[in-house]
């Protein structure tokens, strides 16, 4: 017996060394974690503060998720999130500041475009790969100037073009398109033109800090040479609220469309006004309606439910923000190290169903998002839901 109880105890022993040096390799593993900072240039306060809140909240749910989910091995990522007030000039001086870190691997800017515009030259300088949440397509052109920025989101042509296919089935001639005076709603000027004929659109322009656009509503309605049977808002969500509203107040009684950058809330303010309304947007506005067929679509609702379970309600744009981080991370796990260069090459090619719809990055189109995530919504008592559903 004695042989036996001196093997079992010497058994013991080892094991027991055994877990003490994996318990100790753990502890030292634990202690070599790589901080991988996201900065994040974002509109926290000013006219479009609630769009940059979502992004921010977006952003640190995303990479929460990201850290749980051990993808990355040692790597865990951070988000450094700076306000820029929707001003260029600070901006510049956050891009700096995150160029000047070396644990910043990449940058993700909100949605001013002309933000991005003026950092452009900073992020290509010091060479930072920089995603854009801003709508204005230009942000990421022309391509050969633009090598170290990327955009995720709806473009203006695919918006024009599905918004165009609504208007014909309608069958309305002369419409009236409400746009900000900015970079992105100039695209859309352009965009709608093209899309419906020139002659057919009457175009009156908004600031995108106006608060009131009850008189440019009034100055749309009556500029046309006929009345106006159809109005498309290209406008931000809270400037689409008030131009229901005032265009109804003007009596308008035809159909009002919206541009997807009108992608607020997944409940409306001012229900009467905007019950009825169309607007083109990805499917993730509205997943909670969609029947999970897809691992995609699975992932779509998970987010959807995840967003709202931890912030009380969806917001649409949420779901590019969480992109962006997804593409970040997805070129972490292919680069054996935290090379901006390795992560800029890597997203140049980004392949992948997210959570806003299918994203495709090439070398000639930095803008990711494809037109099939577009789907066609409808506001119906007071939120917004599939218009076939």
């Amino acid at each position: 017996m004695r042989p036996i109880r001196s093997v079992t105890l010497s058994a013991l022993t080892a094991a027991a060394l055994v877990l003490s040096a994996s318990a100790c390799q753990s502890g030292e593993d634990a202690g070599d974690v790589e901080e991988v900072i996201i900065g994040a240039d974002l509109e926290l306060s000013g006219p479009t503060a609630a769009i940059g809140e979502a992004y921010r909240r977006a952003l640190e749910l995303k990479i929460s998720q990201v850290n749980d989910s051990g993808i990355l091995g040692n790597r865990k990522l951070r988000l450094d999130p700076k306000d820029n007030r929707s001003d260029s000039s600070r901006s510049l001086t956050n891009v700096g500041a995150f160029a000047n870190n070396p644990n910043v691997a990449a940058v993700v800017m909100g949605t001013c475009a002309e933000c991005v515009e003026r950092v452009a030259e900073t992020v290509k300088d010091r060479r930072v790969p920089t995603i854009a949440l801003a709508p204005a397509g230009g942000v990421v052109a022309p391509v050969k100037d633009r090598q170290w920025v990327f955009k995720i989101g709806p473009n203006a042509a695919d918006n024009a073009a599905a918004l165009a296919r609504e208007i014909n089935a309608a069958k309305k001639k002369r419409v009236g398109l409400l746009y900000t005076n900015d970079l992105y709603g100039k695209e859309g000027l352009a965009a709608i033109r093209g899309a419906l004929g020139e002659s057919n659109v009457t175009a009156t322009a908004v600031r995108p800090t106006d608060t009131d656009v009850s008189q440019a509503m009034e100055t749309l309605l009556a500029e046309s040479a006929e009345p106006v049977e159809a109005i498309v808002v290209w406008t931000f969500a809270e400037q689409a609220a008030l131009a229901a509203a005032s265009a109804q107040q003007a009596g308008f009684k035809g159909p009002i469309y919206f541009d997807g950058a009108a992608a607020g809330d997944l409940f409306l303010a001012g229900q009467k006004a905007t019950n009825g309304a169309t607007m083109v947007f990805t499917q993730t506005m509205v997943i909670d309606d969609v029947i999970a067929t897809t691992p995609a679509t699975a992932a779509r609702k998970q987010w959807f439910r995840d967003y709202t379970a931890k912030y009380g309600s969806y917001y649409g744009f949420s779901s590019f923000a969480a992109d962006a981080v997804q593409m970040v991370a997805n070129a972490l796990q292919q680069s054996s190290t935290v090379s901006r260069d390795s992560i800029r090459s890597i997203v140049e090619t980004s392949q992948f169903d997210g959570l806003s719809g299918p994203i495709r990055i090439t070398p000639d189109n930095h803008s990711g998002l494809m037109p099939q995530a577009l789907t066609v919504l409808v506001a119906r008592n007071g939120r917004w839901r599939l218009a076939t559903g």
